[in-house]
């Protein structure tokens, strides 16, 4: 894989700047690609796997698979436009199918091809556009609790018309920011996903969420997202899919996986006791396992 179009962080990029303490930061660079300013690391070596977060998020998420994987393979995994360290995106940027051939123009600034993609929750659901819309070729695509089916209850919530409001309200994503500065409100809020994180991994994602542009991307996405035009297609997916679902997920129930498992016989679920929405962050050496099992 190239990486001749990389270029290191430029000097105004302020949030990088003071994110001296960023898990795995030497493996960071920016690439300029597809309209976005990329925030993406690279290690390892061996075939690519690109990593897909989940929205919210970043490359943060993957700070403890991320390193097993490259034990074996090149892995590939960059924040969403607008989330992390990337650069802003216009809102016509920031829809499932826009937000695809971004990625895939990232890929080509790479010389990347990816042999997997691992998504997790919505970037589950990027890597099925992206399999479906011809823009990658992959092996397998592994969903970590993917964001694959319009949901009820709060999940469904958050990519409904309500969305759309939040991120016509001006001040709302300074008000998510000023909340978040206080670390009970981001513990509640990642507890509700099933999921235990320790003060570490609190910490990361209440420094992403007092940043009011990272807010703003990530309101943006759950606005602009049409995950009913991606349950009318998933039947015609012909890469391998596996489902990793943990039995503890309370932001996408486990019996969303009979639902796809229905559209996609072929598919294959693995299920992992006690682990919640942030899985691969919870138990990632039992994600690995569950990763490398089915290969």
């Amino acid at each position: 894989m190239s990486l001749a179009l990389a270029l290191l962080p430029d000097a105004a990029s302020q949030d990088w700047t003071q994110a001296q303490d960023w898990p795995h930061r030497a493996a960071s660079r920016f690439v300029h690609a597809g309209g976005v300013r990329w925030h993406v690391q690279v290690m390892g070596e061996g075939p690519v796997v690109l990593l897909l977060h989940g929205t919210g998020a970043s490359t943060h998420s993957w700070r403890e698979l991320m390193p097993l994987l490259a034990q074996r393979f090149t892995v590939i995994a960059p924040d969403l436009p607008g989330q992390g360290f990337s650069g802003e995106a216009p809102a016509a940027a920031l829809s499932m199918v826009a937000m695809s051939q971004a990625m895939a123009a990232l890929l080509a600034a790479l010389d990347a091809r990816p042999a997997q993609i691992i998504g997790h929750s919505a970037g589950a659901a990027l890597g099925a556009r992206m399999c479906l819309d011809g823009l990658v070729a992959p092996d397998r695509l592994v969903s970590i609790n993917g964001a694959l089916l319009p949901l009820g209850g709060w999940a469904g919530q958050v990519f409904s018309p309500l969305a759309r409001l939040m991120v016509r309200l001006p001040g709302m994503p300074r008000l998510f920011a000023w909340r978040a500065a206080d670390a009970a409100v981001v513990r509640r809020l990642l507890d509700d996903t099933g999921s235990r994180l320790d003060e570490a991994g609190v910490e990361l994602y209440a420094r992403l969420f007092r940043r009011p542009g990272h807010i703003a991307a990530t309101l943006g996405m759950m606005a602009a997202w049409d995950l009913h035009a991606l349950a009318r297609d998933l039947p015609k997916l012909a890469t391998p899919l596996l489902l990793i679902i943990g039995k503890q997920d309370r932001t996408i129930r486990p019996t969303e996986a009979r639902r796809l498992h229905r559209m996609l016989p072929q598919a294959r679920i693995l299920a992992l006791p006690g682990l919640g929405h942030l899985a691969h962050e919870e138990a990632p050496e039992s994600v690995l396992h569950a990763i490398l099992e089915d290969v």
